[in-house]
């Protein structure tokens, strides 16, 4: 219960460094509340016994003092008393409007303790006739008397040193939780940075690998793994552009050979449109494979580009109509070259998956404007084709390498990178990608990339 309670509060939430210090502080303050709780507790008695047995002298004096003086000077006595002790003497009459005292564990103590010594009839009172004080009855020669204390006696104020103790105390546990939570903290935050630079599909720079065993292990563990995958991403490389190119020779001789051969003229086009699809599965191993640098980012205009690269399509494919709402003049930090093919690969993933009814013609609809959010801001592009859209079930699974939507039902064939490859540019352009089945009809990709900033 008090887990999800803290779990439920917002500034719990604002990271691991205030939840450590929060929580640390928090321990500290409620075990000196419970020591200062206790010591009140433990002091309560011998404190009773002490004041009970002040209180006691100040009635046996001012008893005997009294019993002692002349009529005449007990007016004078009293007054003196008063100014100097801060004890004032009155005499009990029944129709004394009296307020008890509080009842506390001390006041019952204390009255106790004076009852004990003063006799059973004595009484107590905070408040006698409108005026607050400790009050207490005894009597001089069966004449009952209140005698009035100041409450400062009774109950001694915080005093100034009490205070810059207690202050003191705080500040040393505040400091020590800042330490505490830093020392927690900074490993993981490390961490945490470097997990998300892999995600970025960036090298992080190696851990340190210091400090105590779980975080030496931990760090040791996580550049061990950092070696390795940029290991396999570099075999990867090579292997895919290795196979990539060595297909290119046999591909090119089978080009030529169906060229020069006396086949029939269908027989001839489809053998010809079988090596365009074969190069063009190639070229994506290629662009899959190929490495993208951040260093080359520069700011690149995502309208006039994405403008460019609709003409240039709308130009050589006589059956694909793109309808426009481009803002102009959007720039982000990006590779152009990589962007030209973020945007090929989603129109012709479009042309290849997305035909309209009529399997002849494919209309696609492209959006291109700045969303605020805050202080965040994006350059928010999305394209949308008319087709019957991809399965459901395959949604979660298209963004991964060598993975198609069903082939029997998109009656379509391709490598499976052209959607990886968009995902992976725009995660190396810091964006986000979200693609989905519009609800009326047609396969919807979306993708916001951070807006470039001038200082």
């Amino acid at each position: 219960m008090i887990a999800s309670y803290l779990n439920s509060m917002e500034w719990l939430k604002s990271g691991l460094f205030w939840r450590t210090f929060f929580m640390l502080a928090a321990l500290v303050m409620a075990s000196m509340l419970l020591w200062f709780a206790s010591f009140r507790s433990l002091e309560r008695t011998p404190r009773a016994q002490q004041l009970s047995s002040q209180i006691v002298s100040i009635v046996t004096v001012s008893r005997a003092a009294l019993a002692h003086s002349p009529p005449e000077n007990r007016e004078a006595f009293l007054t003196t008393m008063a100014h100097n002790e801060g004890v004032r003497i009155i005499t009990l009459h029944r129709e004394d409007v009296t307020a008890p005292l509080d009842k506390n564990a001390f006041n019952t103590e204390l009255g106790a303790s004076l009852t004990q010594t003063l006799g059973a009839d004595t009484r107590f009172a905070r408040q006698v006739n409108g005026e607050s004080g400790f009050w207490i009855s005894f009597r001089i020669n069966d004449q009952p008397y209140w005698m009035r204390l100041d409450t400062e006696r009774i109950e001694p104020p915080i005093t100034i040193p009490v205070i810059s103790w207690a202050a003191a105390t705080l500040l040393l546990t505040l400091l020590g939780a800042v330490i505490i939570s830093k020392l927690i903290n900074d490993p993981l935050a490390q961490l945490s940075q470097a997990a998300y630079q892999i995600a970025q599909g960036k090298r992080p720079q190696p851990l340190p690998e210091r400090g105590p065993k779980e975080i030496r292990e931990t760090n040791t563990s996580f550049n061990s793994m950092v070696e390795d995958l940029a290991r396999i991403e570099t075999d990867r490389t090579i292997i895919l552009a290795g196979i990539s190119h060595d297909l290119r020779t046999p591909l090119a001789r089978m080009q030529l050979e169906v060229e020069m051969a006396d086949l029939d003229p269908q027989a001839r086009a489809g053998m010809q449109s079988d090596l365009v699809q074969m190069d063009a599965i190639i070229n994506q191993f290629l662009d899959y494979a190929k490495p993208l640098d951040n260093h080359d980012f520069e700011p690149v205009e995502i309208s006039e580009l994405l403008l460019q690269v609709i003409k240039d399509y709308a130009s050589r494919i006589s059956n694909l109509q793109i309808r426009t709402d481009i803002t102009p003049g959007l720039i982000i930090n990006g590779n152009e070259t990589e962007l030209h093919r973020l945007f090929s690969n989603l129109i012709e993933n479009a042309c290849r998956y997305g035909k309209n009814p009529d399997r002849q013609t494919v209309l696609m609809e492209v959006q291109c404007s700045l969303k605020k959010n805050g202080k965040k801001q994006g350059v928010l592009i999305s394209f949308r084709d008319y087709g019957d859209g991809a399965p459901d079930d395959d949604i979660n699974r298209l963004l991964r390498p060598f993975t198609r939507a069903d082939a029997s039902r998109s009656q379509a064939n391709g490598s499976g990178l052209g959607l990886a490859i968009v995902d992976r540019i725009i995660k190396r352009h810091r964006g986000r990608l979200r693609i989905y089945n519009h609800e009326h009809r047609g396969f919807v990709a979306v993708m916001i990339i951070p807006e470039h900033r001038t200082r």
